[in-house]
């Protein structure tokens, strides 16, 4: 397992903070906070976020709109690359290039999405720095309720490259 420079583990209390990750939300990505979304655990390897079903999340069809899970579902995929870009000179660019979804059941309560590809952020920004092109991981994360159903499964595919000095 890597180890986190001094940066991503700043970075790293930061996010897992409650209050700290909910300021993030508030000036960052405000419809997150909006929604509820969470983030339940973070390492260099696994990512857990979640969302709420509550009435500014479900949808006409008495679950949560997808749009919502897609919300907690890129931030359990963005999160580790976050990490694994923090502390880098020149810095790294990420973006998204490609997204897979599939919803098998409707999401009726809290949904949790668990990333286990963290690893592959890391892997992505040494490539990067490497050989000074741009590097592709693609990062499944499963949104399963309490009980265990899965109610959806995402594909987000990042692109990471160094920026110029």
């Amino acid at each position: 397992m890597t180890e986190l420079n001094p940066k991503q583990e700043k970075l790293k209390k930061q996010v897992t903070s409650p209050f700290k990750f909910g300021l993030f939300l508030l000036t960052q990505l405000p419809m997150g906070l909006v929604a509820g979304m969470r983030l339940r655990e973070l390492d260099q390897n696994k990512c857990v976020t979640s969302v709420p079903f509550k009435w500014l999340t479900k949808n006409p069809f008495k679950s949560i709109y997808f749009a919502v899970q897609s919300m907690a579902a890129e931030l359990s995929t963005a999160t580790p690359c976050l990490l694994a870009i923090e502390g880098h000179k020149p810095s790294i660019a990420f973006i998204i290039v490609d997204l897979k979804a599939t919803f098998g059941k409707k999401a009726t309560d809290r949904v949790y999405f668990t990333c286990e590809d963290g690893a592959k952020a890391f892997e992505a920004v040494e490539k990067a720095i490497a050989t000074g092109e741009s590097q592709t991981a693609t990062f499944k994360t499963v949104g399963k309720m309490k009980d265990g159903t899965i109610v959806s499964e995402f594909e987000f595919t990042w692109s990471f490259k160094q920026r110029s000095k």
